[in-house]
């Protein structure tokens, strides 16, 4: 992907490879039908292994500063799949974060969105069954939940998320079209209203060559109390955000200050 091989370079052989890494032909075999799946390499039986340059995806990019309008957006130009569908009691966690009565139940949804007929985001809702029971299985496979939302005049004032890491389980894996074990964005987001009444929860995993998170920094203050401020970032961007912004922080916030 970087180049360092090009288009239509022979690779080594398996006992060749095997030996240089230091491991075995099994290892070495599992490692080609991953790049070929991928459309990195490809196989002539009795001629070799020649590398394929591949032909760049199309990638969503979360627009960080402007959340919930870039939802909408994300929801109109993508394809979704309705793999579940139901009601019942959430999880002590949920039920918190969403600020329910005891025993109140949610409507659950498990879906899977793509672009271009190949999926980048595995997503987990919980909405309160007061709200969900306003809309059914097609909806949700037509409309983006927030847009079903706003549709009942409920407001979407205020949202907390949490980005980090995780590996794809088998469910996920599957949905995703990855192997078990894969690393994934994991994305949770809890949506309130303004009075504070959480109106959804998220828990989103995200193939990350296939979406990003991005937005843009400008420094402001004076002197000492020099610090980083959000800006609207640039639409349309079509590259990772820089290295140095993605590992001075963890917890992105309006206002923060750095050293």
């Amino acid at each position: 992907m970087s180049g360092a091989l090009v288009d239509g370079q022979q690779l080594p052989g398996e006992p060749a490879m095997a030996t240089q890494h230091a491991i075995s032909r099994v290892t070495v075999r599992r490692a080609l039908d991953g790049l070929a799946r991928d459309g990195l390499i490809r196989r002539h039986p009795g001629a070799g292994t020649f590398v394929q340059r591949s032909t760049p995806q199309k990638a969503m990019t979360g627009d960080l500063t402007n959340m919930l309008s870039h939802l909408a957006a994300m929801g109109r130009n993508t394809d979704v799949q309705l793999l579940a569908f139901g009601y019942g009691v959430p999880t002590p966690a949920i039920a918190e974060a969403l600020r329910l009565k005891p025993g109140e139940r949610t409507q659950n949804a498990l879906r899977v969105r793509s672009i271009d007929g190949e999926p980048f985001s595995y997503l987990s809702t919980h909405v309160p069954e007061r709200i969900g029971r306003n809309f059914n299985e097609v909806d949700l496979s037509t409309t983006p939940l927030l847009t079903l939302l706003e549709r009942l005049g409920v407001v979407a004032d205020k949202a907390e998320q949490t980005i980090s890491a995780t590996l794809a389980a088998p469910e996920a894996a599957a949905a995703l079209k990855v192997e078990i074990g894969t690393p994934l964005l994991a994305l949770t987001r809890v949506v309130r209203d303004p009075s504070g009444a959480g109106v959804e929860y998220l828990s989103a995993l995200y193939r990350p060559d296939r979406h990003r998170f991005h937005m843009e920094l400008t420094r402001a203050g004076e002197g000492g109390d020099r610090y980083w401020q959000t800006t609207r970032p640039v639409r349309h961007q079509t590259r990772s955000s820089p290295r140095r912004e993605a590992a001075q922080s963890t917890t992105i916030t309006k206002r923060r200050t750095y050293p």
